[in-house]
């Protein structure tokens, strides 16, 4: 069988099984097992699959044709132009996450105390997962120190590994939301769970860990804990990046707003809060 052979059988297959991105799966799929870039591919359709690729090859589809996510098949995945290493441990990082990161740039560079030379900016990645978003934002903002936060033990661990591979110096922190953090923070970046209990999810996502999904009844108890860890807390952080169905953010307004923070800019499924007392000792 050849590459040409094996991509139409194949696309056939995902699609009569309802994968929407057929096609490029298995492009990837061919990208991974043959060391090949998908250019070449193209260019060289006749090329033939050993008996080993062909094995390979199987498995891996048959994983992609029960929806499981092409991430877990890869066990890595990019986020905002980086590849992170991704295992079932872990939610995928989503595009739309993405926008924390640029709203965070937007905000660190338009706050005049961050713009000294020896200005620091504490950052905390609450739930960090796979350490997507913290790591990122240390890497786009050189002026900021990030810890990422995080209670699943299997999860810190593949967070280790990602700051591992980046090479940089962060600390990752065994803690349920902010209860073991060390310091107090300028900034979080939250992306806690938000799904509502009853919430129908997709056949990928079944895939993903539960406690990275499920917020509860309204998909928001993770954030009211939060902000009520916030509010008893003697120096609150000046800002807040929280993410979340965009049906959830009128009540997330009212719950921060019990805590003291205002809405000060949204983008898409990314709420900015700013703290609304800034007398505080």
């Amino acid at each position: 069988m050849n590459v040409n052979e094996w991509l139409r059988v194949s696309t056939k297959l995902l699609e009569t099984n309802g994968v929407t991105t057929a096609r490029l799966d298995c492009l990837v799929l061919l990208e991974d097992t043959l060391g090949i870039n998908r250019a070449r591919l193209l260019a060289e359709p006749e090329t033939e699959l050993s008996k080993d690729q062909q094995a390979k090859l199987k498995k891996l589809l048959n994983r992609r044709v029960a929806h499981e996510p092409l991430a877990y098949i890869r066990e890595h995945s990019e986020f905002y132009g980086r590849d992170f290493v991704i295992t079932p441990d872990v939610l995928e990082p989503r595009p739309e996450s993405e926008a924390i990161i640029d709203l965070f740039k937007e905000l660190v560079s338009s706050e005049p105390q961050w713009q000294e030379i020896d200005s620091k900016v504490l950052v905390a990645d609450v739930g960090t997962g796979s350490g997507a978003l913290g790591i990122t934002a240390a890497l786009e903002v050189p002026n900021c120190t990030v810890d990422l936060l995080e209670i699943s033990d299997e999860a810190v661990k593949i967070a280790k590994i990602n700051v591992d591979k980046f090479t940089i110096s962060l600390s990752v922190i065994i803690s349920d939301l902010l209860a073991n953090a060390p310091v107090a923070y300028d900034v979080l970046l939250c992306n806690l769970p938000y799904v509502p209990d009853e919430y129908p999810i997709n056949e990928a996502a079944a895939f993903e860990p539960k406690i990275a999904l499920f917020g509860g009844k309204d998909g928001l108890d993770l954030y009211k804990r939060l902000f009520g860890q916030i509010g008893n807390s003697p120096k609150q952080p000046l800002y807040l990046l929280i993410e979340s169905l965009p049906a959830q953010h009128g009540e997330l307004d009212k719950i921060a707003a019990q805590a003291g923070y205002k809405l000060y800019k949204t983008k898409d499924f990314i709420q900015l809060f700013k703290r609304a007392r800034i007398d505080q000792s």
